[in-house]
Formats: C-alpha cells, structure tokens, sequence
C-alpha cells in the first residue's frame, strides 16, 4: 500500500460548528445540559447559547469529512436523554479540515477561536 493511501486512512482532526434551534427554555436549565454535553464529549471547546438556540464548537476525530459530519449530525441526539438538552433541531453544520481551519484564521476570515472555552451566552 503506498504511503499516500495509508495516510488518506487515518482519522484526521476537523473543526466543527453545530446549530440547534427550538422551542425557549430557562437557560439555566440549557446550560447545565451543555455543560453536561461538555463532559460526555471531550473535544468539546465551547457552546454558545440563548433560550432558543445554541452553537457548539468542538474537534471531531474521523477519517473523512463525511464520518465527521455524520457523527456531528447525531451529537445532539445521541446525548440529547443523558446530557438533558431540549428537543431542539440541527439547523446548522460547519464542518472543516484543520489545516481549512488554521488558514482561514491566517487569513484574518472565519470567526477566531472560541476563547473563554466553555458554556457561555450569547
């Protein structure tokens, strides 16, 4: 097998952005489910959110895009019972290689790295 091939089947490290969207909450209650979600997925940087919507930002380890993306499009409902979240749907997903990500942060586009990481309002 040529060197190229083995490397294309290696997981690779993408930066990805979940919306969800849905009915309001009480955002203490969304937080503590976020927060909750943060320690179930331990490549989770930070979660942005309101009493209608929130944005997750996290790395996703997987071979291709299309593993990520899948594995992103059932995060929330795959933890939705155990993390307590609300009954929201995805409206949203970003999914980008890491060296996508770097340039774009490079090139002064994108939005900067989420920094306080963490669970945080809008």
């Amino acid at each position: 097998m040529a060197r190229r091939e083995r490397e294309h089947d290696l997981p690779r490290l993408w930066h990805v952005v979940l919306n969800v969207a849905g009915p309001e909450v009480p955002p203490p209650e969304l937080r503590r489910g976020l927060e909750r979600l943060a320690e179930d997925h331990p490549f989770l940087l930070t979660s942005r959110y309101a009493p209608d919507h929130a944005e997750i930002r996290y790395w996703e380890e997987a071979r291709t895009l299309h593993d990520a993306a899948a594995l992103a499009l059932r995060l929330w409902g795959e933890h939705r019972r155990t993390a307590q979240l609300p009954a929201w749907e995805i409206v949203g997903l970003e999914v980008i290689s890491r060296e996508t990500y770097h340039q774009r942060l490079a090139e002064g586009y994108g939005p900067p790295p989420a920094v306080p990481i963490g669970v945080h309002p809008y």
